[in-house]
């Protein structure tokens, strides 16, 4: 084993963010590079093409990288793992054949329902089935819950309380709403229940489950408005207890990892699963096949584990001898998106105030930013920085992350201020 490791994590977002933050924190850690990367990553960035696999391979070659992370899905379901399979690197991420229980919801869906897998009812749709869809919509109570079935940048899942607006946006979908990702389209019935983030790390045989989240998605106070990437998130999540996480263990975790042994589908890497807690019982909303942003932001900081060695354990299937650690601190992040999002907004806005927000307590990990030829920090996406902070309770976190966000300042700015209210005395 190689006491300190090269590493290169693929990503720009928040969830990279929060996990360089990680892996810098690791004694492991010779040096990191991050490609493309953020002006929060600015020290460590590369300009790479995370999808020019030939560049990413050369990058790996020339720099002598013993370690890619891999951060968001596209690579993933395209195949980066494979492309590295015969090379002398460690990478952290499912294969295609795994990667496609995000690539397909259609895929996933099935999985679940030949799993025994606790999951909502679905029907999968295409223009030639589109009659039988309209009836199937017809046979659920409102709301009606659309989803492409192909990766469609976060976008993809649409949740209308109208029969004839549901019928009229499945006819839109399949007509080319999202592209190629919405020629097939699931139909699910609509779960109604508080939901939770729980993430998993796996190297195809042991597992850890890692803290749980809670992200708030919709972009209004209490719950409103459209969906967005997520607006903030908490852990640890109060229902989340004991009692429900071993439901969560022996119905969901452990019949996913033996349904993709059984179905003769490699896996390792970090497994997302989605969860609606309906009256006590956890189901499955989604697998994700990397870790979720806005959740990465509280639950990396809720590691005391040295990160690259559980990743390490996770590449050489040395899992079962890895000791995960938990902060028993609550963690909240409240994220500052551009005014517009999750519709049109404008970029390049200076921004202004990181380090008095910093002077609050939180931890500030860029997601939508890049650094101009200045020096300047500019925003360059809808969300646009995470502020995490700790809380001896939830509403202490709160408080401190609300403080960071507001300090923090660009044209256009917003946040929401309720995040965690639902969970905790206010």
């Amino acid at each position: 084993m190689k006491t300190n490791l090269k590493i290169l994590l693929l990503g720009s977002g928040g969830r990279e963010s929060a996990l360089a933050w990680k892996i810098l924190q690791s004694p492991r850690t010779e040096r990191l590079f991050v490609a493309p990367g953020n002006a929060g990553t600015h020290e460590y960035n590369v300009d790479l093409d995370i999808s020019d696999f030939e560049a990413v391979g050369q990058f790996v070659e020339d720099n002598g990288i013993d370690m890619i992370v891999v951060g968001p899905e596209q690579p993933l379901v395209d195949g980066i793992a494979d492309f590295f399979e015969d090379r002398p690197v460690k990478v952290i991420g499912p294969g295609a054949k795994g990667a496609v229980l995000e690539g397909s919801k259609e895929f996933a869906k099935e999985f679940m329902f030949r799993h025994a897998i606790p999951t909502a009812r679905f029907m999968t749709v295409t223009t030639d089935t589109v009659d039988e869809g309209f009836a199937f919509l017809e046979s659920l109570k409102p709301p009606y819950v659309l989803k492409a079935d192909g990766l469609a940048a976060g976008k993809g899942v649409i949740i209308l309380d109208s029969l004839a607006d549901a019928k009229d946006t499945l006819s839109e979908m399949l007509g080319g709403m999202f592209g190629q990702a919405s020629s097939t389209v699931v139909i699910e019935e609509f779960l109604s229940g508080t939901e939770c983030s729980v993430f998993v790390v796996t190297d195809g045989e042991d597992y850890r489950i890692l803290p749980v989240a809670k992200d708030y998605k919709r972009v209004g106070e209490g719950d409103t408005g459209p969906n967005t990437g997520g607006m903030g998130a908490v852990s640890p999540v109060p229902f989340a207890d004991e009692k429900f996480m071993a439901k969560v263990e022996r119905h969901i975790v452990m019949p996913t990892l033996q349904g993709l042994r059984t179905d003769d589908i490699p896996y390792s890497g970090f497994l997302f699963i989605g969860l609606m807690n309906v009256a006590g019982d956890p189901m499955v909303i989604e697998y994700n096949v990397r870790m979720g942003d806005p959740e990465t932001e509280v639950v990396m900081p809720r590691i005391k584990s040295d990160i690259v060695d559980l990743l390490e354990g996770i590449a050489d299937k040395t899992l079962a001898l890895k000791k995960l650690e938990t902060d028993p601190r609550a963690c909240v992040t409240v994220m500052t998106v551009s005014g517009g999002y999750p519709g049109h907004y404008e970029k390049g806005k200076e921004i202004t105030g990181l380090d008095e927000a910093a002077t609050e307590g939180a931890i500030l990990f860029h997601a939508g930013t890049h650094r101009s030829p200045l020096g300047q920090t500019l925003t360059s996406g809808g969300r646009v920085l995470a502020c995490s902070a700790y809380g001896a309770d939830m509403a202490e976190a709160a408080e401190k992350a609300l403080r960071a966000a507001d300090r923090v300042s660009f044209e256009g700015k917003y946040f929401r201020h309720d995040i965690s209210d639902d969970i905790r005395p206010v």
